[in-house]
């Protein structure tokens, strides 16, 4: 394993508060969640610069940091294994895939293919949880469309 340097430390730890300062400013949606402008680049910055390993380690602590400004979600949770499934889901995987995306290497394209692989995995993520989890307060319609399926539902409302 390589040595880990004070650079490498402070470099993420910044990369970590500017991604949570990004993370504020948001368009929220009307049944929860936000759209960010730009607030995983730094996750991406790092994980190409130092490798996926440390891409996901540094992910991850995004994750938690992003989870204890988002907790009262778990609230929302009738039973234990709701609670958990918003922790993993909407938290602590959703954010921490965005990690792997240094695994296809350095140059622009691996940063590109890295970006759509990673951002899929954390659409899945997502999609699984809001119609697992948050698809109980689905409405009668979304976008002119009727609902009765909470996968359509979450695929619509997450995808757009």
């Amino acid at each position: 394993m390589k040595k880990i340097t004070s650079l490498q430390l402070v470099e993420s730890a910044l990369m970590i508060a500017v991604a949570t300062v990004a993370s504020m400013v948001k368009i929220d949606l009307p049944f929860g969640g936000g759209v960010t402008i730009l607030s995983m680049l730094p996750l991406i910055l790092i994980s190409h610069r130092y490798g996926w390993p440390w891409g996901l380690l540094t992910a991850f602590t995004y994750s938690i940091v992003q989870m204890l400004f988002g907790l009262d979600n778990v609230g929302y949770a009738t039973n234990f294994i709701m609670g958990a499934g918003i922790v993993l889901l909407d938290y602590v995987l959703a954010y921490t895939v965005i990690g792997l995306s240094g695994v296809f290497g350095k140059s622009r394209g691996a940063v590109a293919a890295g970006i759509a692989v990673t951002f899929t995995l954390r659409f899945l993520c997502h999609l699984i949880s809001g119609a697992w989890i948050w698809g109980v307060w689905m409405p009668e319609s979304f976008m002119g469309l009727p609902m009765t399926n909470p996968w359509i539902y979450s695929a619509l409302y997450n995808g757009w």
